[in-house]
């Protein structure tokens, strides 16, 4: 037995100590831990949430045998800042991470960093969408923690060429079963090693233009093109899960890896299905914000469990810092909070404080993967590397603008209990309007409830304690924007 391997023997052993002790640091001090994000997948789009057509046998399986969280949303409705707040567990505002192209801060701690600092080799693989995926970038997957990294701009499909940690690669497979063989090869070679490792798996898909692969649309066959290669994208998805379950299985390492799958916000207009959930991609709305999570821990999660308590993708970098022993490393005040005594079997209902949402008005920014990985490949195949400051983002990381403490425009929500007020103001306009809603007894956001504030009625109590903690909560944002964080 290698010296290395008998260290994690007696890690193991100290965990299985800690959890009889009733710690919630549990199993074991170092899980491998896989991070897989779809992109653009809402919470109707699988099979487990009754979809009419969906064939999605590998996710209904996690769902059937692992925890759910049936009230997860995305920090944001749209993709990049949800992406932001995994890295960092903040609100992407609090770093200018406004809209789809808007980058990471380079001051801002990521997760990735994190599992460095405790020994993890780490890894991304798929969509990035936080900044370059070019050498020199300031916000490049490289530069912002990950040892090894195999990623696009955006999203791509099936063909894509992708940036291998600056190099320009072809491809030839479906875009969900490229990614993920990529992550299996550094999945397989971190348990060859026997070095505990991050994945993070960041799909294309079901992103559009929809291009399925014909033995995924072949499920479909009796509906639309269009659903037929919306829906065989998000089947593509689900074969890939199967490939990664058979690489854990096949290293024996699936016992002692967690596996959290979720997507970067609500379901896309027409084609994907929010459930009964008002809104869609972009909306503040359930609809927008709501997504699939499933986790996997077959350690810790013996009972398979559906958790209703309401998380968001902030809560996963303080919850995966708790269980791997480095949440006393985290250095910027967090707006997740740690999950990780429920992952191990607690109740859990409600969270001591509220989860805010804002769209900021802010334009997102165009990031054309194709074109530009193309661009990269014909200049590398030339022997340059372009040092395109639009493609690169060396200036990501500069404050060049303070916004005042009481800048609120956009549509933000507060969501507290099973309580939600809304806060709509158009930018340029001083006027605003206010929504509530009893998330208990109308989850679609049918029936609001500020036409009704006598001083006795609850929703009148509850309104005015949730607008205090929301512009609270949004001046902190703003402060953070402003660079508050790094002073």
């Amino acid at each position: 037995m290698t010296k290395i391997h008998l260290s994690r023997c007696l890690l193991l052993l100290l965990g299985v100590i800690s959890f009889l002790a009733g710690n919630v640091v549990i199993a074991s001090s170092k899980p491998n831990v896989i991070l897989v994000m779809a992109d653009d997948q809402g919470w109707g789009d699988v099979g487990f949430h009754d979809h009419p057509h969906l064939v999605t046998p590998e996710m209904d399986r996690m769902a059937r045998e692992g925890l759910v969280f049936e009230r997860f949303y995305a920090a944001a409705s749209v993709c990049s800042p949800t992406r932001g707040s995994v890295m960092t567990g903040r609100h992407p505002n609090r770093f200018g991470c406004f809209s789809w192209g808007h980058t990471l801060r380079p001051q801002e701690q990521t997760i990735a960093e994190l599992f460095r600092s405790a020994g993890y080799r780490t890894g991304h693989f798929g969509k990035w969408h936080l900044g370059s995926t070019q050498s020199g970038s300031p916000v490049n997957p490289g530069a912002s923690g990950f040892d090894e990294w195999v990623s696009a701009p955006n999203f791509f499909d099936t063909g894509a060429l992708l940036s291998q940690q600056g190099k320009a690669i072809k491809t030839f497979e479906e875009s969900s079963i490229q990614t993920m063989k990529l992550a299996t090869n550094f999945i397989a070679k971190c348990s060859q090693d026997d070095e505990a490792f991050l994945a993070v798996i960041w799909f294309g898909s079901p992103h559009k233009p929809h291009i399925a692969a014909q033995d995924d649309k072949k499920h479909y066959r009796d509906l639309s093109e269009a659903e037929q290669n919306f829906l065989g994208e998000i089947t593509g998805m689900d074969r890939a899960l199967i490939k990664l379950r058979e690489t854990l299985v096949s290293h024996r390492i699936r016992e002692e890896t967690i596996v959290w799958y979720c997507s970067d916000n609500g379901s896309l207009p027409k084609v994907g299905s929010s459930g009964d959930f008002r809104g869609k991609k972009g909306s503040v709305y359930e609809g927008g914000l709501l997504v699939p999570c499933m986790i996997e821990w077959p350690k810790v999660i013996k009972t398979p469990r559906k958790v209703y308590g309401r998380a968001n993708t902030s809560d996963i970098l303080p919850t995966l810092a708790r269980i791997i022993g480095v949440s006393g490393k985290i250095s910027h005040s967090l707006d997740g909070m740690d999950l990780s005594s429920v992952i191990s079997g607690h109740e859990f209902n409600s969270r001591p404080s509220g989860i805010g949402f804002w769209n900021f008005p802010e334009r997102g920014i165009g990031t054309p993967s194709q074109q530009w990985m193309q661009d990269l490949y014909n200049a590398q195949q030339n022997g340059n590397d372009p040092l395109d400051h639009a493609r690169i983002r060396p200036d990501a990381g500069k404050i060049t603008k303070a916004y005042p403490d009481n800048f609120f425009s956009g549509h933000s929500a507060w969501i507290k209990g099973d309580w939600k007020i809304h806060r709509i103001q158009k930018k340029g306009n001083s006027k605003v309007s206010w929504e509530l809603y009893d998330l208990k007894s109308d989850p679609n956001e049918t029936k609001n409830l500020t036409g009704n504030q006598s001083n006795q009625n609850s929703s009148a109590k509850e309104f005015k304690k949730l607008q205090n903690e929301l512009e609270k909560w949004q001046s902190s944002v703003i402060q953070s924007l402003n660079g508050s964080d790094y002073q």
